[in-house]
């Protein structure tokens, strides 16, 4: 499976905590921050971007949720498509 991006605006699949994790630093990589600066404007530590990053799958949602609103994602719930996995 390839890495999720956000090429074209085209929406990426998220299946794992790791899935999550790998796109939050890409995109972070691309908008020119170190996870020092994410975590500052975050109002978060740096351990929690470290671990988001890692695809630590305990972390709590609200924060999670928070940092990908800074990131200028949004999450949004849909029913899978018939014929996917």
């Amino acid at each position: 499976m390839s890495a999720p991006s956000l090429a074209n605006d085209a929406p990426a699949a998220i299946r794992t905590a790791a899935d999550l994790g790998e796109l939050v630093r890409n995109l972070r990589r691309e908008q020119g921050l170190l996870q020092t600066d994410l975590a500052g404007l975050s109002g978060s530590g740096n351990r929690f971007v470290v671990d988001l990053e890692r695809g630590k799958p305990t972390l709590q949602l609200q924060k999670v949720l928070d940092l990908l609103d800074l990131l200028g994602l949004e999450v949004l719930i849909r029913p899978k498509r018939v014929g996917r996995s």
